[in-house]
Order: structure tokens, then C-alpha cells, then sequence
């Protein structure tokens, strides 16, 4: 369509504003929506920069309606039931428009080739916008992070400063009473949720591609609805559930690990599905003619070839956990404490350099546990 457009006579940007842009009307359109969905159940920026700015959310409210004494659950569910109509209306507009995409399909069987823009003097700007949107959205909030967990109190870098730069933040949030308990916990919740949610999104995912079996694509749709709940919103519900129903694993382990897996089982429930999609129905057939059961061949022959996937949707899921906040903030107990609630509770008590050091080592715990994640998940499936 583009190059049809290119022949007939029209400039690039004209192709790009009449044919590429309405093309991918939908693709914008949904991730609108999700950032949507995504931006109104935010937690952290409002509690941070809202709470005390006298700013207040959804999310804020709920939160300071639980904490504030004596709780006030009613008006929290109030809230939190308003956040859960928005934010499923917007899933609902997001899978309708989603549900349309077939329309606008511009890659079929036929042979194609992917036509390279030539950019001319523009170039240099578009060169400079991404390496601008780089700077501002990666490199200086790290080298904030990283300068603010040396020196002894926030200010402008200066030389004078650096001269007074210390690793004394780094021994006081490793010397923290609750700090190891922290990282244990949230090791352990990250490894766990994100194991046990690719495990169960694989083997949904085989159900809801490979198998015949009468409501698969209900299954499919149950694990997409909770990305329609916010965290905070679930933290409400299971506070409720616990209390009333289970008591015995209130402001446990175990109560953030049902709440993590719950929370991100959308997001695994994406990766198996599109690696499932790629693997061929002869491969298992041929493993079941040989007399494999149904559990050999899923093991042996799916999940290695799942693999890849299997490991993004793993590492994106780990990540997004040890970071967690929304849901932890209502669940967690001295018991069960978090980095993510760790990090909060010091940046109330002032505590603003030290926040800094530990979120430089969070983010090196980030990229040590993707890269071993990575390797292994290569050598298993090399191996298998």
C-alpha cells in the first residue's frame, strides 16, 4: 500500500499521514487505551508526588481511607469499586477495538519486502529526538538515582560535592533491621510469581490454541481480566478475602504470592500464547503417535520450544514483581515486608539518599536475575 502510494505520486509524509497512520489506527488507539488503564491505577507517583502536593487519585484515597484510623473499608470500596468500572470499560474498548484488527491486515502470503525511508536532512532531527528522549526517559534518572546514593544530602553535581561523595548510604540500607528480610521476600515473590504464572499461562495457552476443548476462548479471556483490576483494587478484594474467608494467611508470604500471581497473569498469559501460536501441531502429534503421553510431550517438546518466550514473559514478570507496590502496600506485614515497601517507608522518614542506594541495587538485582534467567533458559532449551 505504501509503495502504491509512493508510484502514484505522493511524498512520504503524505503516505505516512494518509496510508501508514490509518493502518495503524488500532495498534494506537490500543495501546492508548492501555496506558490508559495503566496510568489510573498508578500508585506510586500519586503517593509520592501527590499525597504530599495535595494532589489526590483513586489510588492515593484508597490508600490514605486504610491507613488513616480508624479504617475506613467502606469508603475504600467505594473508591475502588469506581477505579475497577473505569479501568474495565477501558479493556472493554481495548478488546473490541483489538477484536476488529483483521480489517486492517496488510501482510499476507504474497511476497513482500520492508522499504527503508530514506529520512534526508531529518535524519539528524529524528537521530536527535531519540537519543533526546533516551537522555531524559533512562540516562538522567539513573545518574539522579546513582548521584543521589553518594553524597551525603541531594544537590546540584558539582565538584565540591563529588569530593564529599560516600558509599555510606549502601552500608546503612544493608545494615536496615528489615532490609535482608526485605530482599529475601522479595526475591523469593519475584522467582515464585513469575515461575508459577509462566507454568500456568503455558499450560492455558496450549489449551486455548492447540486443544478443542468447548470454552477455550472463555479460559483465555478469565486470564486477561485481571490486567482490568488495579493493584490497589486487588489489594482491597483480598484484604476482604483473607479476613473473611482465610484467615490464616493474612499479611503472610503467601498472600502477596497469590496477589502477584493473580495480578500478572495477563501479561504472562500474552508471551505463551504468541510462542504457542508458532509451534506446529506435527511435532506433538508425532510424539503421541510414538507413545508419549500427553504430560512427556508438554515437557519434553513444547516447553523447550516455548522456551524463549517463556523466558521474556518470565523476566518481564520477575521484574515488574520486585518492584511491586500497589497491591503490597495493603497486604504485606513486618513479617512480609518488600524492597518496594522498604523504599516507600524511607522516602516518608526523609530518608532520601538511602531510597537512592537501594534503588541502585534493585535495579543491579533486575539485571543480574534477567541475565541468569536468560542463560539458563538457553542452555535448557539447547539442552532439551
Amino acid at each position: 500500500l505504501e509503495e502504491a502510494s509512493i508510484m502514484a505520486g505522493s511524498r512520504t509524509f503524505s503516505t505516512l499521514r494518509r496510508v501508514t497512520l490509518p493502518l495503524m489506527r488500532p495498534a494506537i488507539i490500543s495501546t492508548m487505551l492501555i496506558m490508559f488503564v495503566r496510568a489510573i491505577e498508578s500508585f506510586e507517583v500519586p503517593a509520592l508526588i501527590g499525597i504530599p502536593a495535595r494532589i489526590p487519585v483513586f489510588t492515593s484515597k484508597i490508600f490514605l481511607a486504610i491507613h488513616q484510623f480508624p479504617s475506613d473499608f467502606g469508603l475504600a470500596g467505594s473508591y475502588a469499586i469506581t477505579l475497577l468500572l473505569l479501568s474495565t470499560a477501558g479493556v472493554l474498548i481495548y478488546h473490541r477495538l483489538t477484536g476488529q484488527a483483521k480489517r486492517f491486515a496488510t501482510i499476507t502470503g504474497k511476497g513482500y519486502r520492508p522499504r527503508v525511508i530514506d529520512l534526508g536532512r531529518w535524519r539528524y532531527a529524528a537521530c536527535g529526538g531519540a537519543l533526546l528522549t533516551f537522555a531524559i526517559t533512562v540516562a538522567l534518572p539513573v545518574f539522579v538515582l546513582l548521584w543521589g546514593s553518594v553524597t551525603p544530602y541531594y544537590g546540584v553535581p558539582s565538584w565540591e560535592l563529588f569530593q564529599r561523595t560516600t558509599l555510606e548510604a549502601y552500608r546503612y540500607v544493608l545494615n536496615y533491621p528489615t532490609a535482608l528480610q526485605a530482599f529475601k521476600n522479595s526475591l523469593y515473590l519475584a522467582a515464585g510469581s513469575a515461575t508459577a504464572v509462566m507454568l500456568l499461562t503455558s499450560v492455558v495457552a496450549w489449551i486455548t490454541v492447540k486443544s478443542k476443548i468447548p470454552g477455550r476462548a472463555l479460559l483465555d479471556n478469565l486470564t486477561f481480566i485481571p490486567i482490568a483490576f488495579p493493584g490497589i483494587v486487588l489489594g482491597v478484594s483480598l484484604i476482604w478475602v483473607s479476613l473473611t474467608l482465610v484467615p490464616v494467611i493474612y499479611g503472610t508470604f503467601w498472600l502477596l504470592l497469590i496477589a502477584y500471581i493473580t495480578r500478572f497473569m495477563p501479561y504472562g498469559i500474552r508471551a505463551a500464547s504468541a510462542s504457542m501460536i508458532q509451534i506446529n501441531d506435527d511435532l506433538e502429534e508425532a510424539a503421541l503417535a510414538c507413545g508419549s503421553s500427553w504430560r512427556q510431550a508438554f515437557q519434553r517438546i513444547i516447553l523447550p520450544l516455548l522456551m524463549p518466550g517463556f523466558v521474556a514473559g518470565w523476566i518481564y514478570v520477575s521484574t515488574v514483581s520486585l518492584r511491586e507496590l500497589s497491591t503490597s502496600i495493603l497486604l504485606y506485614s513486618p513479617e512480609s515486608i518488600v524492597l518496594a515497601i522498604l523504599a516507600f517507608d524511607m522516602w516518608e522518614g526523609g530518608q532520601y539518599n538511602y531510597v537512592a542506594a537501594l534503588g541502585v541495587m534493585m535495579v543491579f538485582l533486575l539485571i543480574l536475575m534477567a541475565a541468569v534467567a536468560r542463560r539458563l533458559g538457553a542452555r535448557i532449551g539447547l539442552a532439551q
